[in-house]
């Protein structure tokens, strides 16, 4: 839960650095869970149908669209890749599964590496 607090409040549009699959997979299991919460909200309270999205769901799209890109382009950093691989939908849930690069790359310090420097700006 920290991780999807840390993407939404420090780094909602970041995109430069690194993400670890600890905070992108975290993340992505919250909005999830989220989802999924709401879409029963939504059917119990009769405000979605079978063709349409209720409110709350469209309010949550809207709400974490930004800090998803933004976590999966850092993500896609961390695997020493560029962040345009997040575009690839079905490619980005393969990819996130790969180890970070270690030591240094161009998107910055390791951040699983002891004493790594955040790069959050």
């Amino acid at each position: 839960m920290k991780e999807f607090v840390w993407v939404m409040t420090t780094n909602y549009a970041n995109l430069r650095g690194r993400a670890r699959r600890r905070e992108y997979w975290m993340f992505t299991l919250v909005v999830f869970i989220l989802a999924v919460v709401i879409a029963l909200i939504e059917a119990a309270l009769g405000l979605a149908t079978d063709t349409t999205y209720g409110p709350l769901s469209v309010l949550l799209t809207v709400v974490t669209f930004i800090p998803t890109l933004a976590v999966s382009i850092r993500r896609m950093h961390d695997t020493g890749r560029s962040g345009w691989w997040a575009i690839v939908p079905i490619l980005i849930l393969v990819l996130a599964c790969f180890d970070s690069e270690p030591g240094t790359n161009r998107w910055g310090s390791n951040p699983k590496e002891k004493n790594a420097v955040p790069t959050t700006s």
